[in-house]
């Protein structure tokens, strides 16, 4: 691995607002803009060819997104929120991130749509509102291999601008100290990653939840990861990659918890101690 150089420019001199990205050697660009300034926005730059991300961010920390193409991004958005006026668009989108590219072409930004929507898939961190693609869109190779590094690019963009939508779920190795969570009927494992703490596949979590917990934002998070199969019967169906160590052991205790102390190793070491 290499280093990298990112030019990143916040335009209006906010971080909140529209922030373009580039990357040395590189022609194309993001383009992180707020959905309440799409429509006042006349840089011509976001008019151009390429793809989109649309990302939906809930109190109860899930997320969601709809990847698209098109050959004027500007203008598909402002669709975009036509169709949430018309009622033909349910979800609410915050922000849109844009990747261009000057020799990107209908073809390519399909394929593009296709591959971004599979990684997204596989990487399991966001609820995908993409419904159909082109999946059987036909590229010369070498063309492909272009567009790969198109796609590893883009991944580093979108982490560096905050969005781990493109980042597999972390993995453990050889070091990885495990800590464990257990209460009358749940029984959990887990180790620390570096998005925050990463409960793996078929721990088990309680089966009641305490009246406290309902009034608690970790309370839609349960309810989330149970109505999207990310939990299935009290177990994790994969591994699970929470925030912190407290959203992730209150899920798994059904109530109100302190992640640093209510995280142990085998050892009984407290999380707070390592």
């Amino acid at each position: 691995m290499y280093g990298k150089t990112i030019e990143l420019f916040l335009l209006n001199g906010n971080a909140d607002s529209l922030i373009t990205a580039e990357l040395s050697n590189w022609n194309g660009k993001a383009i992180k803009i707020p959905r309440t300034e799409v429509e006042s926005c006349e840089r011509e730059d976001i008019k151009g060819i390429g793809v989109y991300f649309l990302i939906s961010q809930e109190e109860d920390g899930t997320n969601s997104v709809y990847i698209g193409e098109a050959e004027n991004i500007k203008d598909r958005l402002i669709q975009h929120l036509r169709d949430f006026k018309s009622g033909k668009e349910e979800y609410y989108w915050n922000t849109a991130l844009l990747f261009l590219g000057r020799d990107l072409n209908k073809a390519l930004i399909r394929y593009l749509e296709n591959r971004f929507v599979e990684i997204a898939k596989e990487c399991q961190r966001y609820k995908i509102l993409t419904k159909n693609t082109f999946k059987n869109t036909i590229i010369k190779e070498s063309h492909v291999a272009s567009m790969e590094e198109f796609i590893d690019n883009v991944k580093i963009l979108a982490n560096t601008l905050g969005y781990k939508v493109l980042l597999p779920t972390p993995k453990p190795n050889e070091k990885t100290e495990y800590l464990y969570c257990k209460g009358k009927d749940s029984n959990a494992k887990g180790f620390i990653s570096q998005g925050g703490f990463t409960v793996v596949k078929n721990s088990i979590i309680a089966s009641t939840i305490t009246e406290s917990m309902k009034k608690h934002s970790y309370f839609n998070l349960r309810n989330s990861l149970l109505s999207e199969g990310i939990i299935n019967n009290n177990q994790f169906e994969r591994d699970y990659e929470f925030k912190s160590p407290s959203a992730a052991s209150s899920v798994v205790l059904g109530k109100s918890s302190n992640g640093n102390t209510d995280w142990k190793t085998s050892k009984g070491k407290m999380l707070r101690d390592i």
